[in-house]
C-alpha cells in the first residue's frame, strides 16, 4: 500500500499561462503526491489530459523547443465567420505526438470541461476520444472555431467554469489542489532567470541571447500598449474581456468550493499567446508549487 498522499487536481485556464501546468505537476510528483483524478478547462484540459495520457515529458520537450516563428506555423487559419483558427493543424500535431486515447482508458480519471453553445451550459467530458475533449475545451470564442462533436458545437470551458472542481467533489482522495491562471500581477524575475540558467548548457548562450531579445520585444510591446490603450485592436478587447471574465469567475469557484490548497499563478506572467515562453512558465509553475507545499508541510 502506498503512503503518497492522493491528489485531485484541478487545472484552470488561461492561455499560455496553462503551461505552468506543467511544472506544478512535475513538482507534485517530485514532492511525492500521486495524482489520481484531474479535472482542467481549457489550457488545463489539454495539460491534464497529456498527464493522464502519461506523455507530459514528451509534450514539455516538444513545447519547450517552439519558438515565437513555430506557433505562428501552428495556426490554421479560418475564412468562415465563427473563429479565426480552425484548430486543426495543432490537434493533428499533437496527435501525431502523442497519440490518441479514449478518455475511459487512461490510467488516470480525466474530465474535460466544455460549453454548450446551444444549450447554453457546462459539460464535463469523461469518456470518448481524449483530443476531443480537449479540442472542445480550448475552443476559445472567436479565436478557435467551435467544436463539432457528438451532435453538439462546444465552446471552451472557461465561459462558464475557468477552475472546475465540481468534477472532483466525490472523488477519494487525501487533498484536492486547484491551480488558478488569474492570481494577482507579480514580479516574476526570479522565474525567468531559473528558465534561462535551466537551458541546455549548450544552448546556453544562445538562450541568454533569445531571452534578451524576447525582453526588449515585451518591453517594447508593454511601452506600446501603454501608449495606445485608447485604441485597442479587436483581438485585445476580446482577450482582456476574457481575462476579466476568467478573474471574475475563477474568485467565485474558489469561494464556492474551497479546495485544500490554491496554487496561484500570476496573470501577467506572459500574454495568452506567448506559448514561446514555455520553460519560463514551467519554471513559474514549479515555483509556485515548491511554495505552496513547503507552507502545508510546515
Amino acid at each position: 500500500m502506498s503512503d503518497k498522499k492522493t491528489v485531485s487536481l484541478v487545472l484552470g485556464s488561461g492561455g499560455a499561462r496553462g503551461l505552468a501546468h506543467i511544472g506544478v505537476i512535475e513538482q507534485l510528483v517530485h514532492s511525492g503526491f500521486e495524482i489520481k483524478t484531474i479535472a482542467g478547462s481549457s489550457m488545463g484540459a489539454l495539460i491534464g489530459g497529456v498527464y493522464a495520457m502519461g506523455k507530459l515529458d514528451v509534450y514539455a520537450r516538444w513545447v519547450t523547443s517552439l519558438e515565437r516563428g513555430d506557433v505562428i506555423r501552428l495556426l490554421d487559419l479560418s475564412f468562415g465567420r465563427n473563429g479565426l483558427i480552425k484548430g486543426d493543424r495543432i490537434i493533428s500535431v499533437l496527435k501525431s505526438l502523442i497519440g490518441d486515447a479514449n478518455i475511459e482508458d487512461l490510467p488516470i480519471r480525466f474530465t474535460a470541461v466544455a460549453t454548450d453553445l446551444e444549450d447554453e451550459k457546462e459539460v464535463w467530458l469523461s469518456d470518448g476520444s481524449l483530443f476531443d475533449a480537449i479540442r472542445a475545451s480550448i475552443a476559445i470564442p472567436t479565436i478557435f472555431t467551435p467544436h463539432q462533436y457528438r451532435g453538439r458545437q462546444f465552446l471552451d470551458g472557461s465561459l462558464i467554469n475557468p477552475i472546475p472542481m465540481a468534477p472532483t467533489l466525490h472523488d477519494d482522495t487525501d487533498l484536492t489542489i486547484a491551480v488558478n491562471l488569474s492570481g494577482k500581477p507579480q514580479s516574476l524575475a526570479k522565474a525567468k532567470q531559473a528558465a534561462v540558467a535551466k537551458a541546455a548548457p549548450g544552448n546556453h548562450q544562445h538562450a541568454t541571447r533569445q531571452q534578451r531579445i524576447a525582453q526588449f520585444v515585451d518591453d517594447l510591446m508593454h511601452h506600446l500598449e501603454w501608449q495606445s490603450a485608447d485604441t485597442l485592436g479587436m483581438l485585445d478587447i476580446v482577450m482582456k474581456s476574457m481575462n476579466i471574465m476568467e478573474n471574475t469567475l475563477a474568485q467565485a469557484q474558489l469561494k464556492t468550493y474551497s479546495p485544500d490548497l490554491v496554487i496561484e499563478i500570476p496573470r501577467n506572467a506572459c500574454n495568452f499567446y506567448e506559448f514561446h515562453r514555455a520553460r519560463e512558465m514551467i519554471e513559474i509553475g514549479r515555483q509556485r508549487t515548491e511554495a505552496v507545499l513547503s507552507k502545508y508541510h510546515a
